[in-house]
């Protein structure tokens, strides 16, 4: 990144503009969006919602703050009080970059579900990125990405991984 922070760039944009990502492993139990919709209540929204923006669209894809963009969607009152504006940052990245800070800021706070986790890994290797780049960029140790290449049961995400030979004869197994 270079210049400043984009929280310093809030901008405020029409719900009808933002849409979810089909990236995100972030799941969030009933309580707890409870819990978020009456912070947000009382309190407004804190923080922006990270988004990527597509020009030719003009429209505004969710890079972190899936729920933050739910609550709005789905409470009345916060809707009507906002004005059915959402405030919003906009990160500059391609694909596999959204879906790695997608990653990082999930991965900051909380816990992913494995199947979600499973599908990000295997869009990532699907688009190029090698496992050092997924490693590096979202923030996972290598046998963590093995397992989930593993899980995957893609022998294609395998590509990038360096096995041992096995053992020579039978005596060796035992």
């Amino acid at each position: 990144m270079n210049g400043r922070s984009p929280v310093y760039d809030v901008v405020a944009v029409p719900l009808d503009r933002v849409r979810a990502n089909a990236y995100n492993p972030n799941v969030v139990a009933p309580p707890e969006m409870a819990l978020l919709e009456r912070s947000i209540w009382e309190d407004g929204y804190t923080q922006p919602v990270v988004c990527a923006h597509d020009r030719a669209s003009d429209l505004y894809e969710i890079i972190d703050g899936y729920h933050r963009y739910r609550v709005m969607m789905t409470s009345e009152r916060i809707r009507e009080r906002e004005h059915g504006l959402l405030p919003v940052v906009v990160l500059d990245k391609e694909l596999p970059d959204r879906i790695a800070s997608t990653v990082r800021h999930n991965r900051a706070r909380g816990s992913h579900a494995v199947e979600l986790m499973t599908q990000i890994v295997a869009e990532l290797v699907d688009a190029g990125m090698t496992d050092e780049w997924i490693r590096r960029h979202v923030g996972m140790e290598p046998d963590e990405l093995l397992r989930l290449k593993q899980i995957s049961g893609i022998a294609a995400l395998f590509a990038d991984h360096e096995f041992t030979a096995a053992p020579a004869d039978e005596d060796d197994l035992f």
